[in-house]
């Protein structure tokens, strides 16, 4: 199928033509407006086709949030959509490619911008990821390898994480990004380490510390540019994905520098199939501020020089799971949420969790983690499973 045009500077492209051209480009992943299948589209509002064609990911996001639509099956739609390389059908209009153009010109996620994302979403409040989360707050993709709970999942996945850096008692583990602490904790209490972790949100910093207290864990409030000390191990989980790709240079030079030379430095990220500056519309307007996903080669790149890769080990699939299974205990503690946040946080909340699980599922994109040594692992480093 060809790409369509939408490049009309309003939303009020004719309804009947953005409406045909959207039922096209629907049946061909399978969907049909106000069907009677889980994933069909109910439409409430008929200007949502110009304003889909006109804005994209955005207008389709906002318009959801705004309930000109609906779907029982949000994670099976965006499946299907993805599948069916609908992004890649609808010619991307003016306005996008000056973003393309601004991302690749302006440092998104300096100290200062940094900081955005920790108010704008991490410190949304922490009843809100109490509830969603597993026990120890653990927000990124669990391991679901012999698995059958969220619990059980992000336990394994933090015993991975440790066994991949065969961190031993008395190791100085440094974490990058440390959230609510839950891994910081795990490495002190079953592997005997000391650790620091940092993070830049003020609720994560206030609960980790408190969470961690009577361990050998420091929690600081602090940038990664800002790390000047040696650790025997590194880890960072979940936090790449806000660095921006100007950064990446920077955020490897300081990992390098804070490696020990006989050190193993593990990286926990979210990643795309292909290079881009900036993330989905949507999801930098209401979800992350500033963040963009890397793909292999932006990874790559600015390690060259500086690490030995070691493992590569993707399990994307995984997160399909774990954002299912958060949204499963989103739901079930709504009532107790919805005196704090409104019907619209609502459905941005639902729509975030699973448009991501269906992008996931669709494999569009992935979950790495990698492990780096600075001088190769003499013998060769056997990767656990």
């Amino acid at each position: 199928m060809e790409k369509v045009s939408a490049t009309t500077s309003k939303v009020n492209t004719n309804t009947d033509t953005a409406k045909n051209i959207a039922q096209q480009l629907l049946e061909s992943a399978g969907i049909a407006i106000n069907g009677h299948e889980p994933w069909d589209i109910q439409i409430h509002n008929e200007e949502i086709y110009s304003r889909v064609l006109h804005d994209n990911s955005l207008g389709l996001g906002e318009a959801y949030m705004d309930k000109w639509w609906d779907c029982q099956r949000l994670d099976i739609f965006f499946e299907k959509i993805l599948r069916a390389r609908l992004d890649a059908k609808i010619k991307i209009p003016f306005h996008f490619y000056l973003r393309l153009l601004l991302a690749r010109i302006i440092n998104f996620q300096t100290k200062s911008r940094a900081k955005q994302v920790a108010y704008k979403h991490y410190d949304l409040g922490n009843p809100l990821f109490t509830a969603m989360l597993d026990k120890r707050m653990i927000y990124s993709c669990a391991y679901w390898k012999d698995a059958a709970t969220l619990e059980e999942a992000q336990e394994k996945k933090l015993d991975l994480i440790c066994q991949k850096l065969q961190l031993k008692p008395g190791h100085r583990l440094l974490d990058i990004g440390c959230g609510w602490g839950g891994l910081a904790r795990f490495a002190a209490e079953n592997y005997g380490a000391n650790v620091v972790g940092v993070t830049i949100s003020e609720q994560q910093y206030r609960y980790a510390k408190e969470y961690c207290k009577d361990l050998p864990v420091e929690i600081r409030l602090q940038d990664y540019r800002d790390i000047n000390e040696t650790f025997d191990r590194i880890v960072s989980v979940g936090m790449f994905e806000h660095v921006g790709y100007m950064n990446y240079p920077t955020f490897m030079a300081t990992a390098h520098r804070a490696l020990a030379d006989n050190g193993l430095f593990l990286l926990h990220t979210i990643g795309v199939n292909e290079s881009s500056y900036f993330a989905n519309e949507w999801i930098t307007k209401y979800i992350f501020p500033n963040g963009m996903l890397p793909s292999i080669a932006q990874v790559a790149k600015p390690t060259e020089k500086l690490f030995v890769m070691e493992d590569w080990h993707n399990f994307g699939s995984y997160y399909d799971n774990t954002l299912m299974a958060w949204h499963e205990n989103f739901l079930r503690h709504w009532e107790n949420l919805k005196s704090q946040y409104d019907d619209r946080f609502y459905r941005m909340w639902t729509y975030y969790l699973l448009s991501c699980a269906g992008g996931f599922r669709a494999r569009t994109i992935q979950l790495w983690q990698i492990v780096f040594s600075k001088r190769g692992v003499i013998g060769g480093y056997l990767a656990p499973r």
